[in-house]
């Protein structure tokens, strides 16, 4: 088995071709599965700046095929042209994989270096995958050890001390363009219920902001506000908060947005200036309403060049951390590839000596001669064996654990079973569909 991912992030294709490529998302790994032997588990991880495909193949040869299959998949999804589907991922395979992935939890990767949310988002993709069916057992314990990795930067530079994290920005840059930088007396509307939602909850009221109100037209605001506080919004009383709020953010990603002409209706006369922060990758805001006289906008773009840059003695050391949990991991892998080849070796090697010594106990009986005959066999067994499988270990190190095991096939005929793949967690997220409710601001539907 090969680990293989797909990777489009903010810092190789502008934020509107990745909210692109994410549309359907959610199927991509159960399809992927029916639709190509080539792909054996798969995790799809999605966010605001990304969207990244983790594979498992059966053989190296097949990587290119399940690359393919889901390139096609993803081009029928979107309508993009499979080109530039195609164009726009980056292959990793190997070790590339795992050094990426845990440098992607860890935040080092993140438009806001260090960001808390992101290894969340990275534990919620590997229990939806498992809740799916579709995490192979190398593609769980390649999450797990990401997960790991991310607790170990945390805890150990200061990246996890700063707190820093997209929506923490988002509000600094608020703050500087604000007449009066206090809080507490700001009025705010929030519209979505998700992580990005309750993070940008938690952080207004840290700053002072308590008058909140929470907007979703899936009907799950009264229930956000209940464990958060708050007052919830229905498609009534939605247009009167955002005609009084100072601020409002859009944190739901929904294929439908606040429009710049019904922004302008609902605020006209409004005395004050309001800040429309846009954290959804798909924009929950039209782009247009920052052209509207007393409307700021801000945007991920905006967060991303206002976020600051760590101190290098931090991002070295979680780099280093990154690093060797990466090797690590690869060679707990490359060991592990070939247990299952000396299993088999030795499975084999002992069914021959079995049939053997049911001869001899057909023609001897349990006699001390045949145990004796018994014992000398399965001495020069244990010898035998010794030397394949201190070379696999050796070719495990080195990589070539494709060898030995091609190697069995040709001598004995051998054919090596992979693990089977891990159970699936119990899933804690609710993964059933909220019907959609129209609004005169906006629908939101995630």
């Amino acid at each position: 088995m090969v680990l293989f991912s797909l990777v489009a992030t903010h810092a190789d294709i502008d934020l509107e071709t990745v909210a692109q490529l994410s549309t359907g998302a959610s199927e991509l790994a159960t399809s992927a599965l029916s639709g190509s032997p080539a792909v054996t588990g798969a995790v799809v991880l999605a966010t605001c700046n990304r969207f990244e495909i983790y594979g498992e193949a059966p053989h190296p040869d097949d990587v290119e095929a399940a690359r393919a299959a889901l390139v096609a998949q993803i081009s029928e999804r979107t309508g993009l042209n499979e080109q530039l589907v195609s164009r726009s991922f980056n292959t990793r395979t190997g070790g590339e994989v795992s050094q990426h992935l845990f440098a992607v939890s860890s935040g080092l990767d993140s438009a806001v270096v260090g960001e808390r949310e992101i290894a969340g988002q990275v534990r919620r993709a590997l229990i939806t995958a498992q809740h799916d069916g579709t995490a192979s057992s190398g593609l769980v314990r390649l999450f797990q050890a990401a997960s790991k990795t991310a607790k170990d930067v945390g805890a150990q530079t200061a990246l996890g001390s700063r707190g820093l994290s997209i929506v923490s920005v988002a509000l600094d840059l608020a703050t500087d363009l604000s007449e009066d930088p206090d809080w507490s007396a700001k009025k705010a509307v929030v519209f979505g219920t998700g992580a990005y939602a309750g993070a940008t909850m938690s952080l207004l009221r840290e700053r002072g902001c308590t008058d909140i109100s929470v907007f979703s037209s899936s009907g799950r605001a009264e229930a956000f506000v209940a464990t958060r506080g708050g007052k919830a919004l229905d498609s009534d009383s939605l247009p009167t908060a955002v005609a009084a709020a100072d601020v409002m953010i859009g944190c739901s990603g929904s294929d439908t947005r606040v429009e710049a002409d019904e922004l302008a209706r609902v605020r006209a006369g409004s005395p004050q200036t309001l800040i429309a922060i846009d954290l959804a990758l798909t924009h929950d805001f039209d782009p247009a309403v920052g052209e509207l006289d007393g409307v700021e906008l801000l945007t991920l773009e905006s967060v991303r060049l206002a976020a600051p840059q760590e101190q290098a003695e931090s991002l070295a050391q979680a780099s280093g951390i990154v690093t060797g949990a990466a090797a690590a991991f690869e060679q707990e892998r490359e060991a592990r590839s070939v247990d299952s080849a000396i299993v088999a070796l030795r499975r084999h090697t002992m069914n021959v000596l079995d049939a053997e010594m049911e001869k001899v106990r057909a023609r001897h009986g349990c006699t001390a001669a045949a145990e004796e005959v018994e014992f000398a066999l399965r001495r020069m067994v244990k010898q035998l064996l010794h030397v394949p499988t201190v070379r696999a270990r050796e070719l495990a190190s080195n990589g070539q654990q494709e060898q030995y095991i091609a190697a069995l096939d040709a001598l004995y005929g051998i054919t090596v079973e992979q693990p089977a793949a891990a159970p699936a967690a119990e899933c804690p997220v609710d993964h059933g569909q909220a019907g959609p409710a129209s609004a005169d601001i906006r629908r939101e539907t995630a």
